[in-house]
């Protein structure tokens, strides 16, 4: 009889092909197919290969979940394992890490990838700058993609088919004519991108990618990595700069997210709420690939971090790619011929306003606003109106804040976590993370809290008499101890065993090695000991039966 073979559901899953949507800089898009174990780097390779871009390591790859939570592709994890919508995947190739120097940038081509990055980043409010600032970022933005000012050509309001902030006064589209017309005259494209870099690379929300939380008082703030170090911002305030050499610890529990480091040689422990569990650990995550980044020298010293404390695993995360120091060296050494960079022309770019390429704008990403209501345009400040322009940045809606006129900073730059204006505007790019355009009278990013805000008196309580927090305190200070007791003494059997409980993943392996062993003990134990008994009852039960047979015998005899 002839066996009949079916082929089960699982195999024949792995050779289905599943469609996905990159969505890249200038907004147009790519596709391609991949198989159930495809994995996340197979994406970002296509990206570069499309691009022929050599300098991949500053770019990743964004999607957003059904929940509106935003996330990194990993390039190690099967992309459908990581996915949690449903099928075609819709993804966006973004700037992952910001060059801290842009003009180490070996090619023009990645020049260009950041500044079409950094465009975006000032359309949405993100890239928040003093008045003077924000009109020669205009100018540059003009001038890459129409050229030089030609009176015949343009007309009087032809910076008003730009849309280049979230929100444009009258006298910021003069600014940008003026210096449009008599500074940037005879800079190519390549130049005048250049130069926005140049300027953008020394703001202070350079690079930032905001999350909004709550402080220990209840009070909005967005917290962001950058190539120094870990910073907060609220209102119009960076009010927290902790450089990376200064951070010991990142971690997360729940939706409460926890920096640890040293400010003035003294334990610091910054405290900030999520609004969900999921986008915290994607905050920790964030925070965990940015200080690896910039902070190691090679990617070798990359090590496994745990947001765990030494009784409870937690999440484990590893960053797995080339590290900023490397990723200048390997740029040093391309010795290609440069590939030709295909800029967008005026009138098919984002930042010019046509109802043509508005049609063009589909499912999550509508980049393109309403047209401008006719007070946008009075002569006024820009910090009069509460009302500004809602729209959708990547995978979620954006309403952010435009910018401000004012006079530009010159305080310098604190130490640590000094105070510092960045302009007169309130950063507050916080709805980009909302699932929708929401007004201030709404609630704004206080509708990402689910739960209500416990009182500023209570959290100083949470703060200070976290049992969790405090204990880790006490532990470190404990082991700052045995570690001076440990280089007194030398390197003897005491001092190697101090050491080894310095580090929490070598304490969880010791304890999770001493937990297997109890539980293999208790197994043994229980499978022998039965068995140890019914083998003296037998032998017991033998013994009876031989001194009866010999009784038996002698009474015979």
């Amino acid at each position: 009889m002839k066996m009949l073979r079916f082929r089960s559901p699982s195999l024949r899953s792995l050779d289905q092909e599943i469609q996905v949507t990159i969505r890249l800089l200038d907004d147009s898009e790519i596709s391609c197919s991949i198989q159930r174990e495809t994995k996340g780097q197979f994406l970002v390779d296509h990206v570069c290969n499309h691009y022929s871009l050599l300098e991949k390591d500053y770019f990743g790859i964004r999607y957003v979940d059904p929940e509106k939570q935003r996330h990194w592709l990993e390039p190690n994890k099967p992309i459908v394992k990581q996915m949690k919508s449903h099928q075609p995947y819709t993804m966006c190739f973004r700037v992952k890490f910001y060059p801290h120097e842009p003009m180490k940038i070996k090619e023009e081509l990645t020049r260009y990838l950041l500044y079409l990055q950094l465009k975006r980043d000032v359309y949405h409010g993100r890239l928040l700058c003093p008045f003077a600032d924000a009109a020669y970022l205009g100018a540059c933005i003009v001038q890459a993609e129409l050229g030089d000012y030609d009176q015949d050509e343009h007309p009087p309001d032809y910076i008003q088919d730009f849309k280049l902030f979230p929100k444009q006064s009258l006298k910021l589209e003069r600014k940008i004519i003026d210096i449009h017309k008599n500074e940037l005259r005879g800079q190519c494209s390549a130049v005048a991108e250049l130069h926005l870099l140049q300027r953008a690379h020394n703001l202070e929300t350079y690079g930032v990618d905001p999350h909004p939380c709550k402080d220990f008082t209840g009070s909005t703030a967005f917290l962001g990595f950058t190539a120094t170090g870990f910073v907060v911002f609220q209102g119009n305030k960076r009010i927290h700069l902790l450089k990376w050499a200064d951070v010991n610890k990142l971690k997360f529990e729940g939706k409460t997210f926890y920096v640890i480091g040293i400010q003035k040689e003294k334990k610091l422990v910054l405290t900030f709420h999520t609004s969900t569990p999921a986008a915290c650990k994607h905050l920790w995550k964030c925070g965990v690939e940015n200080q690896a980044f910039y902070k190691c020298a090679k990617s070798s010293q990359i090590k496994t971090v745990s947001s765990s404390n030494i009784f409870f695993k937690g999440s484990r995360f590893r960053y797995s790619g080339r590290v900023a120091k490397e990723v200048i060296e390997a740029s040093s050494k391309i010795q290609r011929e440069p590939p030709e960079v295909h800029r967008l022309h005026f009138g098919q770019s984002r930042s010019f306003n046509s109802l043509s390429h508005k049609n063009l704008i589909i499912n999550m990403e509508p980049l393109v606003p309403a047209l401008p209501s006719t007070n946008e345009y009075e002569e006024t400040s820009w910090l009069e109106g509460s009302a500004l322009g809602q729209h959708k940045e990547e995978e979620a809606p954006t309403r952010a804040g435009g910018e401000a006129e004012g006079q530009e900073e010159d305080e310098e730059e604190e130490e640590t976590s000094g105070v510092l204006t960045i302009s007169e505007l309130v950063y507050n790019p916080c709805a980009s993370m909302l699932p929708t355009p929401v007004d201030d009278g709404q609630g704004g990013v206080d509708l990402l809290f689910q739960s209500p805000i416990q009182s500023p008196a209570r959290l100083l309580r949470e703060l200070h008499a976290d049992p969790d927090i405090q204990a880790q305190l006490v532990a470190e200070r404990v082991r700052d101890r045995a570690f001076e007791r440990a280089r007194v003494v030398g390197r003897s059997m005491l001092g190697s065993g101090l050491r080894l409980l310095t580090r929490n993943e070598r304490v969880n392996t010791c304890v999770l090695s001493a937990v297997r062993l109890i539980a293999m003990v208790i197994g043994v134990l229980l499978v022998a000991v039965p068995m140890l008994l019914l083998l003296l009852e037998s032998d017991i039960d033998y013994v009876d039966t031989c001194l009866s047979n010999i009784s038996f015998q002698n009474h015979g005899h």
